[in-house]
């Protein structure tokens, strides 16, 4: 009976729990719907309206949900994504070409920005330089989760404003390791005998870094190859989750930054050629995840310390605001940038970010500041966050970030199943997709011009927005059920790795690709790819066979020079593939000073 009761009580207790978790998840989701469609109607953007509703239902607000504390420990993993995102982007060629501005005008930034806000935060209060630095410093970073959305959205991250911005976030994402060592520096809390030294852990950080990098190379792409022959989503996502993870926690072993592993299992990723598929897997959790960290970040803002000083924080929150902006504008300048686009850029770095939050709880725990002044800046960051779409709405007048008025263009996730996927509709993909339609082949249209979708449009031609050369939005339009594929692209953008990820998620799919030139052929590599089309390569031959008509040559002499151009043409190719060597088999052409002697003689 007793152990009976004891049963009862456990699943009783454990039932409780779940319950409650329930409910706490039904207000947090419920409150951060409703404020995150308020905000993003009234254009302030969705952090902004997780803060509030984290303010709202938090212990300073309604009380209808205790501490906020839990909920950071979890959240905080929304942030390990984010940065594992920006990784992604950061191939080791793009990151080469931006060191300048990365290492460069992102280092002057933070250490300006910080130094000043510091030196804002020692004049307005009686705080010690220690406690100054603790707060000042993460005030000179900015918000990576408010900026870079916005310029995905605005389609502005690859223009030259947009990687500037980018290479100032990514560089003070890496700052956040030593600032967190600055903090720990300053300490005043009982020292851990445990703790290794300062240059132990720098030690740690690199042969971590260089143990992550050979890790990927050699063991997770290999894995990845794999995984892509299932073609199962939910094994890459299970992958993108694991790599992450593990690179974080291995970091978090060795006391350093989880969000540097993840950054760093990021970038080993950059290169490879499902870097697309992870990036739509995971991007999902990162958003959920970082909601959530605003949530809690919200909830932790002690409403009664920001309101018996509202006039502080407002002055603080524009102080820091102007501050920024005069820095980076001044620092811009002095790297080249012109006038326009370095204010556009001082506007839009202009607010704190959300690693301030976490500097400042680090700050708490190592005795430099109080839970009060913790709240107060942390509204101080809430507040100037709140300034950025009004002042992006500023810069729009400066021509530096355009406003996105193209809500209307369906994806390819809404096309019907097709028997073809047509990728790219200018002059070359409506000539292919026009014939494959007069078989009655079903096709779906995919570019990623809206101007070309609006033009095919006027001729009734309905056309899908999107890049496809990514395997997830293909697999939105049904590549997985298609007969073909047929890339009509413009230029080189399909490369081999792009084409090796394609050829591996949709094995039973035939795919035909257009190739810019013997070049782009080349360099598209052993794929087994079903088809390639040189895109001057037949309309040269046709031109040649009329000159030659027209200059009263045999037909029968035409045919024969045209059958061998043909052939050299592809002997020629074979030996540049073998040897990797574009000038290989060069005697093979006509009119060479070593070409192979050939019978064409005229038989007028």
């Amino acid at each position: 009976m007793a152990a009976g009761e004891a049963a009862g009580d456990h699943g009783g207790g454990a039932h409780g729990i779940t319950g409650e978790l329930l409910l706490d998840g039904f207000i947090l989701l419920g409150a951060a719907l409703a404020f995150v469609l308020l905000f993003r109607r009234l254009g302030l953007g969705a952090v902004l309206g997780y803060l509030i509703a984290g303010i709202v239902v938090g212990p300073f607000g309604l009380g209808l949900i205790e501490s906020g504390e839990s909920i950071l420990a979890v959240a905080e993993i929304g942030i390990v994504l984010l940065l594992f995102l920006v990784g992604l982007e950061l191939a080791p060629a793009r990151l080469w070409r931006l060191r300048r501005d990365i290492f460069g005008l992102g280092l002057s930034q933070v250490i300006l920005c910080g130094l000043a806000v510091t030196g804002l935060v020692l004049l307005s209060t009686n705080f010690t330089v220690a406690a100054a630095l603790a707060i000042g410093l993460p005030l000179g970073l900015s918000s990576t989760a408010q900026v870079l959305p916005l310029l995905q959205s605005e389609g502005r991250l690859n223009t030259p404003l947009g990687e500037r911005a980018f290479s100032i976030l990514l560089f003070q994402d890496l700052s956040i390791v030593p600032l967190l060592t600055v903090v720990a520096v300053l300490s005043r809390a009982p020292a851990d005998p445990g703790a290794p030294p300062g240059w132990l852990l720098a030690i740690y950080a690199v042969v971590a870094i260089v143990g992550l990098v050979l890790a990927g190379r050699y063991l997770l792409n290999p894995l990845l190859a794999i995984v892509g022959r299932f073609a199962e989503r939910e094994l890459f996502i299970v992958t993108g989750l694991f790599t992450v993870f593990a690179a974080a926690a291995l970091m978090d072993s060795l006391g350093l930054s989880m969000a540097l592993g993840a950054f760093v299992a990021g970038v080993m990723l950059a290169d490879s050629p499902y870097r697309h598929e992870l990036e739509a897997d995971v991007d999902p959790f990162r958003s959920i995840l970082l909601g959530l960290f605003f949530l809690a970040v919200g909830m932790m803002l002690d409403v009664d310390v920001v309101l018996d000083r509202p006039f502080f924080v407002v002055g603080m929150a524009a102080a820091l605001v102007v501050t920024k902006v005069a820095i980076i504008f001044a620092l811009a300048r002095a790297f080249g940038v012109k006038a326009r686009a370095a204010f556009v850029l001082g506007l839009l770095l202009s607010q704190g970010g959300e690693f301030a939050f976490v500097l400042f709880t680090e700050a708490e725990r190592a005795l430099l500041v109080t839970g009060a002044a913790s709240s107060l800046y942390g509204a101080v960051v809430t507040l100037s966050m709140a300034t950025t779409p009004f002042l992006m709405a500023l810069a729009k007048r400066f021509g530096g970030v355009k406003a996105s008025t193209r809500d209307d263009l369906a994806g390819p996730g809404e096309a019907p199943a097709a028997g073809a996927i047509v990728v790219g509709h200018g002059r070359y993909g409506q000539t292919v997709s026009q014939m494959l339609m007069g078989a009655n082949i079903p096709v779906t249209l995919i570019d990623s011009k809206p101007d070309q979708i609006d033009l095919s449009g006027e001729f009734g031609r309905k056309v899908y927005y999107g890049d496809g050369l990514r395997v997830d939005l293909l697999r939105e339009a049904g590549a997985d059920e298609a007969r073909a594929i047929l890339f009509c692209n413009d230029g080189t953008a399909l490369d081999e790795t792009r084409l090796e990820a394609i050829r591996m998620a949709f094995p039973g799919t035939r795919i035909l690709a257009r190739v810019f030139d013997r070049r782009h052929l080349l360099a598209l590599g052993d794929n087994q790819i079903d088809g390639t089309f040189r895109e001057v390569l037949e309309s040269a031959i046709s031109m040649a066979r009329k000159a030659m008509e027209l200059v009263d040559l045999d037909d029968s002499l035409i045919d024969r020079v045209e059958e061998e151009f043909r052939k050299r043409d592809c002997d020629r190719l074979a030996m540049q593939k073998e040897e990797g060597d574009l000038h290989a088999g060069a005697e093979m052409s006509f009119g060479g000073p070593e070409s192979l002697d050939f019978d064409g003689t005229d038989k007028r």
